[in-house]
């Protein structure tokens, strides 16, 4: 089963400093026994600004030789603060620069897939210029993903991406084989998981997500829709951190089991 891991379930922990990168990668293979590992660079970065700076490359080797120790695979990197549209041109083009380095970085690392949002949360509207900006950015670095082995594109995280309508015009717009969706299952404010479920590169599941009704219909669907990507938890409970995780391992191979088999 291709099942993975967030980094940014241990977020409470690392904001403890209780965790850090390696003691993640550690705790994915020794305690959860998983193969695979969804990076988050939050983990590994300075967060001081609002773009952050990027990981230097020594960082990088560091993390790298961490993982083919732990002999662990890289299904993707969630890419914060590189997101693609940002209203002010100065800030716009320190996140493409942010984002040019952030997929250097995932091909240093052997990511299969990245994570880069489309917009911030404030950007709850796009204009048809925005959008243009948008579509034509996101060709750029599906073009380098590409060439790199990777695919790229943005999740259903915040502002306009939580429309699943806009986001399915997002993808049939790009219209390149490198880009896809980090399809978070549920987080929508407007449309569902089917609208774009053919173009998921990759998927989150949450606590909330899991015990919905509606799930083994969900993970149905996109069975047949033709995923046969990696499907990681992204949970980040306040209590019982550990346990919680364990039991959302759980339930997401109990669902494995019961749609693929």
């Amino acid at each position: 089963m291709n099942v993975s891991l967030g980094a940014f379930s241990f977020f409470n922990e690392l904001n403890d400093g209780r965790m850090n990168t390696f003691g993640y990668l550690e705790t994915v293979k020794h305690r959860y026994r998983l193969d695979t590992v969804d990076l988050w660079n939050g983990f590994y970065e300075d967060r001081d600004e609002f773009v952050w700076k990027p990981a230097d490359d020594q960082v990088l080797l560091n993390i790298r030789a961490a993982l083919e120790e732990r002999k662990l695979l890289v299904a993707n990197i969630a890419i914060d603060r590189a997101h693609v549209w940002d209203p002010d041109p100065d800030i716009r083009a320190s996140l493409k620069h942010n984002a040019l380095r952030q997929l250097q970085a995932a091909k240093l690392l052997g990511a299969k897939t990245v994570r880069i949002d489309a917009c911030y949360r404030n950007t709850e509207e796009m204009s048809e210029e925005a959008f243009a900006y948008t579509v034509r950015t996101f060709r750029e670095y599906a073009d380098i993903a590409a060439e790199y082995g990777l695919l790229v594109g943005p999740e259903n995280h915040m502002g306009i991406a939580l429309d699943a309508r806009w986001l399915r015009r997002l993808a049939e717009a790009v219209d390149h084989p490198a880009f896809g969706i980090l399809l978070h299952l549920g987080r929508w404010k407007e449309g569902g998981d089917e609208e774009v479920a053919q173009y998921a590169y990759h998927v989150h599941v949450d606590a909330k997500s899991l015990v919905d009704q509606s799930i083994e219909e969900r993970f149905r669907m996109l069975r047949d829709s033709g995923y046969r990507g990696h499907w990681a938890v992204e949970y980040n409970p306040t209590a019982n951190r550990y346990v919680e995780i364990g039991w959302a391992l759980a339930a997401l191979r109990r669902l494995l089991v019961q749609t693929y088999n």
